[in-house]
């Protein structure tokens, strides 16, 4: 059989946001096209949920709403003949355990796909970026933990900040100059204060406004990190 047949077929939550859900569309395609030397598209169906939504259940503590939401999302991914499937979100991560111990075919971890990165680059601190519900939440802290990798958030006004900057602007595909600036002073303050030799971007969207160029230390790119690693399953080398 031709292996350019046998790719497997993945599945997305997507909208969460609409922005990044784009992103993991285009690379996909671009990827998988370049390392089958152009003889192939990769076969891929998107279940796009309400962010809002999701946001909602978080804000509530809501984690049986949201491991629900989220897993008749995978289900319609199955019906769609996915083979496996993703969450395009680092916030919803949050239930990821849960959900992918209900879910009918495998889960790909954006969390886990970066903490074996970090281990692989030696890292040992490192700060995080998110919504404030990933900066305060304990699921990446614990993936990172176990590799013996120390996490660091920014102060609590800073955490208020990046929030209200991924929020309002970010999600909407808005870039403001300004708002670079201020991403920018709270990677090199905890660069100064902390010692962190890289900022994990664990906000989908944040690498719309950051990156290895304007960033005093490397950035762990989670979004760029999981579609690699998608990529790999989609060709079977994984």
């Amino acid at each position: 059989m031709n292996k350019l047949n046998t790719l497997k077929k993945l599945g997305l939550v997507g909208g969460t946001g609409p922005e990044s859900t784009a992103i993991y569309y285009r690379e996909l395609n671009r990827i998988i096209n370049q390392k089958t030397g152009g003889k192939a598209f990769p076969e891929l169906c998107i279940e796009s949920v309400d962010l809002y939504r999701t946001l909602g259940y978080c804000k509530a503590g809501d984690d049986e709403a949201l491991v629900q939401y989220l897993l008749d999302a995978v289900k319609n991914l199955v019906v769609c003949g996915a083979d496996f499937a993703a969450l395009t979100a680092n916030t919803v991560h949050s239930v990821f355990d849960r959900l992918s111990a209900l879910s009918p075919i495998p889960l790909v971890s954006i969390v886990d796909a970066v903490c074996e990165e970090a281990f692989r680059r030696g890292y040992r601190k490192i700060g995080l970026l998110g919504t404030i519900y990933t900066m305060n939440g304990a699921f990446f802290r614990n993936s990172f933990t176990a590799r013996k990798i120390e996490l660091v958030t920014p102060p609590e006004n800073e955490k208020s900040l990046v929030n209200s900057r991924i929020a309002d602007e970010l999600e909407l595909g808005i870039v403001k100059d300004s708002t670079v600036r201020e991403l920018v002073s709270v990677i090199q303050g905890m660069k100064e204060r902390d010692g962190i030799e890289a900022v994990i971007l664990g906000c989908t969207e944040l690498p719309l406004a950051l990156n290895d160029k304007n960033c005093s230390v490397p950035c762990l790119d989670t979004m760029k990190i999981h579609i690699d690693t998608l990529s790999e399953m989609v060709l079977g080398a994984v």
